[in-house]
Formats: C-alpha cells, sequence, structure tokens
C-alpha cells in the first residue's frame, strides 16, 4: 500500500530499513519461512487419504502463464536450476471484512520473492523486492483479454492490483531477464482460517499495540491469538514503531514464523480430522501456476527440494537507491542489481557486491 511520510518520518524509515535488511539472520528468516510453508503444506496433506484428494485439489487456483504472457520471455536456464515467484497477496476486501474496517475492494501484492534453487538443490537463495521499487511495468493482457500499455515509473506492488498476477510475473523477467518456471501466491487472509483450524498462535510482544484501524489491542507479553486477533496482527501499522510498513513487515514475520512453530507442534499424522482442516485451510489460499496446481504436481515439487537445507536458505533484498525525484520511493542500484540478477541467470554464486543496496548504507 502506498504512503507518505514527512521529511522526518522519511529519515526514520531510512534508520529503520538498515536496521531491517542489515541482519543477517533476519535476512535469511524470510526464506527459511517460504521454504518451510511449503514443506508444511505437503505433510500437511500427507497423512489423508485419497478419498480427501479431490476436494483439497480443487481448492487449488491455477493460471496458466504461458497463455496469459504468451512468447515474450526469457529462456530457461541451461541447467536443471529452478526459479520461482512467490507472492504474499494482501486480500483488502477480506481483510477489511474481517477487521470491520470498511469494504475495500482488491489486492495488492504485500510481499514478492524471486526464489532460485540451483542444479544439485542444496542451497536456495530469495531476492526479495521491496514493494516501493519504481519499475518499468511491460505491456500486458488482463484476465478479460484487454491490453494495458508500457508505463514507466509504476510502484511495484500496485501492479497486482492494476493488471494481475500475469503481468506481476511478466514484469519480474523484465526487470531481471530470468524466466520464472513457476508462481505461487498466498492470501494473508486465508490464514485466519488456519489459525482457528490449529487452535491458536502465540506471539509475544515487546510493547503494547492499541491498533484502532486494525481492532487490535495487545498488552506486552505473550498471547495466544485466534484467526480474527491473528489478521489483526498481520495487518497492524499505526500502532506500532513510526506507523509505516516497516512495522507491519516486522510483525507479519514474526505472526508466519509463529504460526510454522506451531504447526510442527501439532499431531498432524494422528488427527486426521486436523490434518484435513489444515490443509483445506492452505489449500484455499493457494495459488500457482497451473503446472503446479494440484497436490501431485505440489508434491512432486516438493520432493525435488529435499536436498535443501533450511537452515543456510538466504534472503537478499534487491540493492535499491532512494529515487531522486521522490524520496518515498526506491529504484533498482546499479550495477549491483545487474550483477544479482546476472549471477542467478547463470545458476552461479552471487557476489558480495551484488548485495550492497545505497538505500540502506550497506547489506541488503
Amino acid at each position: 500500500m502506498t504512503h507518505s511520510t514527512t521529511t522526518e518520518n522519511r529519515q526514520n524509515s531510512k534508520s529503520d530499513d538498515a536496521g531491517q535488511h542489515g541482519a543477517g539472520p533476519r535476512r535469511r528468516r524470510r526464506g527459511r519461512i517460504v521454504l518451510m510453508a511449503l514443506l508444511v503444506l505437503l505433510l500437511a496433506v500427507g497423512g489423508t487419504g485419497y478419498w480427501l484428494y479431490s476436494d483439497l485439489d480443487g481448492n487449488i487456483k491455477g493460471i496458466d502463464l504461458d497463455r496469459a504472457i504468451g512468447d515474450d520471455r526469457p529462456a530457461k536456464l541451461p541447467t536443471s536450476g529452478q526459479n520461482l515467484l512467490i507472492l504474499g497477496s494482501d486480500s483488502r476486501a477480506g481483510a477489511n471484512a474481517a477487521l470491520k474496517t470498511g469494504n475495500v475492494s482488491g489486492a495488492r501484492s504485500d510481499t514478492a520473492l524471486v526464489m532460485h534453487i540451483p542444479e544439485g538443490r542444496t542451497q536456495a537463495v530469495a531476492v526479495s523486492i521491496p514493494r516501493d521499487t519504481l519499475v518499468t511495468r511491460p505491456e500486458c493482457t488482463r484476465a478479460d483479454g484487454s491490453k494495458v500499455p508500457s508505463a514507466p515509473r509504476v510502484m511495484f506492488n500496485s501492479i497486482y492490483s492494476q493488471v494481475g498476477s500475469a503481468c506481476v510475473v511478466k514484469t519480474v523477467e523484465k526487470i531481471s531477464g530470468i524466466r520464472m518456471d513457476h508462481y505461487m501466491e498466498i492470501d494473508f487472509a486465508g490464514f485466519k482460517e488456519l489459525v482457528d483450524a490449529i487452535g491458536g498462535v502465540n506471539v509475544t510482544v515487546d510493547q503494547d499495540i492499541h491498533d484502532s484501524s486494525s481492532g487490535l489491542d495487545l498488552t506486552s507479553g505473550t498471547h495466544r491469538l485466534d484467526g480474527t486477533q491473528s489478521l489483526e496482527f498481520v495487518r497492524t501499522r499505526h500502532g506500532i514503531g513510526d506507523g509505516s510498513d516497516l512495522g507491519r513487515i516486522g510483525l507479519q514475520q514474526q505472526f508466519m514464523t509463529a504460526l510454522l512453530s506451531e504447526i510442527k507442534k501439532q499431531d498432524l499424522l494422528g488427527s486426521p480430522t486436523k490434518t484435513y482442516r489444515i490443509a483445506d485451510s492452505l489449500t484455499q489460499a493457494l495459488t500457482t501456476d497451473s503446472e503446479l496446481a494440484s497436490l501431485t504436481a505440489l508434491a512432486e515439487f516438493g520432493r525435488s527440494m529435499n536436498g535443501v537445507d533450511p537452515s543456510t536458505m538466504e534472503t537478499i533484498m534487491l540493492p535499491v537507491s532512494y529515487d531522486r525525484i521522490d524520496p518515498n520511493r526506491v529504484v533498482a542500484a546499479e550495477p549491483q542489481a545487474s550483477k544479482l540478477w546476472k549471477a542467478l541467470r547463470s545458476d552461479s554464486e552471487i557476489p558480495e557486491s551484488a548485495k550492497k543496496s545505497p538505500a540502506t548504507g550497506g547489506d541488503s
């Protein structure tokens, strides 16, 4: 979502960005979350009988990227490496209905990760694209067949709501020169049902949070959140930090870690009913490319990543610098960004110089 700040707030945000992206363990955490989410999905359906298959399989929404994008796409990797675009969508209509904050339609890509799984499947890298990055959107075709002309200086996270997910994929391919072999979108609002299915999630906050917009009202300490409270938690912005999206992103990361930890504690295989409820919630929140839009395809993809160690996975922010015209926005920093994309295209090691982000004053 767009937001404007005063000069003082922008300076605070820059300082916060440096803390947010400068710590190695925090960079890697988002990468581990992504992979764990895939593994949890497979685990959740692993103990169910075939009689459940067709019902759960029908929950997953699929997008035919080749048909939606056309032939104007980069070539596939010359190796067996894979590239996957993962979006965490902010379904504003569903979120606001649950939070009783008004009927706002549409959605934006709240989180965007390009996950590169190299040949050999031993160590994966995820490149996060900041939501406020200004990019040139290519000509795209909407789902209804209408054409949308190319446009410069478009904020990255607005493409999803304006044109659709296929255009987000095409934009990422244009700016990176990398073909996305697969696409996966997870709707944050869908986690409300998932939290209720597992009986709640424990989170710990080190300060009181009172946000009249989301409805969240927590005192400092540990709380067990139900589905509605969890949705309030991940939607909270005004009740923490300087009120920017930086605080919200931190809460979303904290919530995902707590959610996945809770799922791992549950005896999924020992409770078929609970397993089904969890799998049902997960698959309803999932949209993939048409090749992955079945439990069989997801399971095969998951098995192909068996050699990836989540503890070694790293998330690198796309190197960016503050835009000279609008300091509230960022642009890809050169030559760092080009070096990063080139390394992924050739399935080679990413040089340290490609990880420097001027907007944060150091490592991205």
